[in-house]
């Protein structure tokens, strides 16, 4: 092999052998810790964050108990957004009203998740053979009325709205 090659091929696989040990170590980091470049802005989300449960770890399914198709997608779409790991979204047996089962025995998950929407009923229905925390069944009645909380905007986008300079 000529000399002239042998620079540019070692720093080329020196560059790839970096790559592979950096994506090996990034993939062995704690995702809920905070990164390098988090600094203040995560710190400062989580001073502001609702002092309730951890909604990084609240699990959740969502499932539609109307007859309107994707009222469920919406809804997770609106709990991913606002801080909450939505697991599986898909319908049920038709309901009257919406509610929130807590699934794992913690009622302060099942409440965040019902604060989040706006729905004001729920009840405490564990099932250990579920991977999750609470299950929203959406009701004829969904949405809430207008006069209900609106969840719409969840603790990130809190957290997020304290850091804005214009405020």
């Amino acid at each position: 092999m000529r000399a002239s090659y042998r620079l540019p091929l070692l720093f080329a696989a020196l560059l790839a052998a970096a790559a592979l040990a950096g994506s090996f170590i990034a993939s062995r980091r704690d995702p809920g810790a905070p990164g390098p470049n988090d600094g203040v802005t995560a710190g400062a989300a989580r001073a502001m964050a609702d002092p309730s449960p951890d909604l990084r770890r609240i699990r959740v399914e969502v499932l539609n108990g109307t007859s309107r198709p994707g009222l469920a997608r919406s809804v997770t779409a609106r709990l991913r957004d606002a801080g909450f790991d939505v697991v599986y979204f898909g319908n049920a047996p038709r309901a009257d009203s919406s509610v929130v089962l807590d699934r794992a025995g913690r009622e302060d998950a099942a409440r965040a998740v019902a604060h989040a929407l706006g729905i004001s009923h729920v009840r405490s229905k564990p099932d250990p053979g579920l991977y999750l925390e609470a299950t929203v069944i959406l009701g004829a009645d969904w949405p809430p009325s207008p006069g209900a909380h609106d969840g719409a905007e969840g603790w990130w986008a809190r957290a997020l709205g304290w850091l804005r300079p214009d405020r």
